[in-house]
């Protein structure tokens, strides 16, 4: 049974109305085609109403629907099922937060790399969340190093609640494993693009989020702390959570605008939730036409041109 967000209501009432008629329809042999196609044109109406006025919280409601697509069906999507999972970062143990390996992307292998969250509570616990722990970095860096030593891209999927806040995990090195994955893809000799898919909080999403080109889905967030963690911190409560996520400035629109990321891209008028194939496709768009730009660079030049842009990104004071 799908699954609707408050905002969304109104839109499941008009699907009801529409499923109602069509099952009329079928029994009583009635012609009712007029009605249904009024029905559904209001849909479309309202639904792209809904969609195109958004709050930053609604987004953020959004990116952690349930009904989602994970970063193992994009990856399946792009590859046609043509992907090679590869486990364990050859230390610790495989962090099954952190997922990646070598897939055919329209025949080229590329380098895949993401955070998985579970469908279910099982998946969910079994994926710790999506929040990886050190070896899942480590892990991801060990790939990416594969990847450059074989030559070949690297795609990066984004969609973490932050990375796992546990003290084991501090005590084997969270902190440094993140930053050792900042410095070492800022280095990295082959291409590399970020796909924001879902959430993208902190130092989770850092760990693997430096790139060529960064990209955010349109339902997305991107930013140093959730709503939830803000409003708690400054108003000792969650309940201001939608005004926390209207000051952080953590939609793709604002990413965008504040040059942090390169673009966003598109989803299905009723969010990647409803349409996996659509989003899936301007997924798929994005990431072809970012490795066609940057394959015929120079390594030194596409490296100095990452650092450079990293560079000219955020605002500051001396």
């Amino acid at each position: 049974m799908a699954v609707y967000l408050d905002f969304e209501e109104p839109l499941k009432a008009l699907e009801d109305k529409i499923t109602q008629m069509k099952e009329i329809e079928q029994k009583t042999q009635v012609d009712m085609s007029d009605k249904i196609a009024e029905l559904e044109k209001k849909l479309k109406e309202e639904t792209k109403k809904t969609f195109s006025s958004l709050t930053p919280w609604q987004r953020v409601q959004l990116s952690r629907h349930p009904e989602r697509p994970y970063t193992l069906s994009y990856i399946e999507s792009l590859t046609q099922g043509k992907f090679q999972e590869l486990h364990g970062d050859r230390n610790v143990r495989d962090d099954k937060a952190m997922v990646g390996g070598f897939g055919l992307l329209d025949g080229e292998t590329v380098m895949f790399v993401g955070q998985q969250k579970g469908v279910n509570t099982k998946m969910r616990q079994y994926r710790n969340f999506g929040m990886p722990n050190p070896e899942g970095y480590r892990k991801a860096l060990r790939l990416m190093k594969l990847a450059e030593k074989f030559n070949k891209p690297v795609v990066t999927f984004i969609d973490t609640p932050g990375a796992f806040p546990g003290l084991e995990a501090e005590e084997r090195g969270q902190g440094e494993a993140i930053a050792r994955n900042i410095y070492e893809m800022m280095r990295l000799k082959v291409p590399i693009v970020c796909v924001i898919i879902g959430e993208g909080a902190s130092g989770g999403a850092l760990g693997i989020g430096v790139g060529d080109r960064i990209y955010m889905m349109e339902n997305t967030w991107y930013s140093v702390i959730s709503p939830e963690s803000c409003s708690s911190i400054l108003w000792r409560s969650w309940e201001y959570k939608e005004k926390a996520a209207e000051a952080l400035k953590l939609t793709a629109k604002d990413m965008k605008k504040l040059g942090l990321i390169d673009e966003v891209i598109k989803e299905p008028i009723n969010g990647a939730h409803r349409n996996h194939e659509e989003a899936f496709k301007n997924v798929k768009k994005a990431i072809v036409t970012a490795l066609k730009e940057l394959k015929p660079m120079d390594s030194k030049e596409r490296i100095n041109q990452r650092i450079k842009a990293y560079e000219k990104r955020g605002v500051w004071k001396g």
